[in-house]
């Protein structure tokens, strides 16, 4: 774990969760079905790598509510995928995701970059409006979700991969803080 440079002489330095471990937790969830959009967030520590890694196989889509209908879909078969985007894809495709994961209760697992977060304030704290309502929505639509910003936020991503899938309910990803690439 390396701290990333202070963005701001009064922000505090801040730990960042490591890409290569949030892989490795992702393959222990049984996911090698990636599905995605180019995020700042999460495309040096993530993205990347799973491209490059062949264990995964990465789709590449356009817009994210196709990502949700083809998460959806695969699921029908057993397969475990992840959808990859940022949080404007996310309130985008919201309609997909209570239709899709909500309405036809369908495990639609998303990992979601929170751009323009501070990476020294929680989501609630943020200066983005559109960081701070992320959550406020998600538990108004009653979808579960976590956030990942601490080097220990990644330890329960296969659990709640594995409650998303034997629910049949979707669950949503934060990604608060840049992870590392390795």
């Amino acid at each position: 774990m390396v701290s990333a440079p202070n963005p701001t002489p009064d922000a505090p330095v801040v730990a960042h969760p490591s890409g290569a471990h949030i892989i490795a937790r992702i393959k222990e969830a049984g996911i090698r079905e990636i599905v995605a959009l180019p995020d700042i967030v999460t495309s040096d520590g993530l993205l990347w790598p799973i491209s490059n890694d062949p264990e995964f196989r990465l789709t590449r889509i356009c817009k994210e509510d196709e990502g949700v209908s083809i998460c959806g879909a695969m699921s029908y078969n057993g397969t475990r995928a992840l959808l990859m985007m940022q949080q404007t894809g996310l309130m985008d495709s919201l309609n997909a995701i209570r239709a899709i994961g909500m309405d036809y209760e369908l495990p639609v697992v998303m990992m979601v970059g929170l751009q323009g977060k501070e990476p020294h304030l929680r989501p609630d704290q943020s200066a983005s409006y559109g960081v701070r309502i992320v959550g406020p929505v998600l538990d108004a639509m009653e979808i579960q979700h976590s956030l990942i910003e601490e080097p220990e936020d990644i330890d329960h991503i296969p659990q709640a991969v594995a409650t998303a899938y034997a629910e049949s309910r979707p669950h949503v990803f934060l990604i608060g803080r840049a992870p590392e690439a390795s």
